[in-house]
């Protein structure tokens, strides 16, 4: 079981989500299901028990969803993109040109390839489209990590000296398991480019880890993010804020 993780940052001034995690209608609606999840590679979304989860995490962290300044999202997988909905018309979201127009421009292989257009398609939304490198908010940037999908991109959070330094770089799809790093592996899908060219991407994302003493997180580990998600409970009023 492989969880589906979701980073609130707050930064001076307000919030930034990354990752939106999954749309529950789609799961939960039998319809929807086999449309969009059942001829998915054989992968089983499970949601929590409750409501939206997203929205709960968000109550539970005390965080209404209109102090949420900006959104990003590494690539429109139906576990990632299934939240953006939420933030039609009040905030914007980033995310990679290459990656909007190929779920946009080449829908019918997108769904194919786990994308759900309806939660994406959507003319309220305020995208802030990237081509390359970018920078979300002080502090918070994104590197473009191509191969998983055409417009990857992972996610860099710096913390200011003040509160210690560090960091983390969170991989997302482009390693999405611990193994993957460690043994510098191809990741399992791509789309448009040889798995083999993916390690690339890991290499990168491990000499700037190392360089700069950042945590390099893999996107979907299931041992690293129950322990990482505890870390950061304990330690919410220190390593949440990042640099004005």
């Amino acid at each position: 079981m492989e969880p589906v993780p979701a980073v609130l940052v707050e930064v001076d001034g307000g919030w930034v989500l990354l990752e939106t995690g999954f749309n529950p209608a789609l799961i939960l609606d039998p319809p929807l299901r086999r449309r969009y999840h059942d001829s998915f590679f054989g992968i089983e979304p499970m949601l929590p028990p409750g409501g939206d989860p997203l929205l709960e995490a968000l109550d539970r962290e005390g965080v209404p969803i209109d102090a949420i300044d900006a959104v990003a999202v590494s690539h429109l997988h139906n576990d990632h993109a299934g939240g953006i909905r939420h933030f039609s018309g009040r905030t914007p979201v980033h995310i990679q040109k290459a990656e909007l127009e190929f779920g946009l421009e080449r829908s019918v292989e997108a769904e194919r390839n786990g994308y759900c257009r309806v939660d994406y398609d959507d003319p309220k939304i305020t995208w802030r489209l990237a081509d390359g490198d970018a920078e979300v908010a002080p502090g918070i940037s994104t590197l473009l990590t191509p191969g998983h999908t055409p417009g990857h991109q992972s996610f860099v959070v710096r913390y200011d000296e003040s509160v210690g330094g560090g960091g983390f770089v969170f991989a997302a799809d482009a390693a999405d398991l611990t193994e993957n790093i460690v043994d510098e592996l191809p990741i399992g899908g791509v789309i448009d480019c040889d798995p083999a060219t993916t390690v690339e991407n890991i290499r990168r994302l491990k000499e700037l880890s190392a360089r700069e003493g950042l945590m390099l997180v893999p996107g979907h580990d299931p041992v690293v993010w129950p322990a990482l998600s505890d870390e950061l409970r304990v330690s919410a009023g220190v390593w949440r804020r990042a640099p004005v």
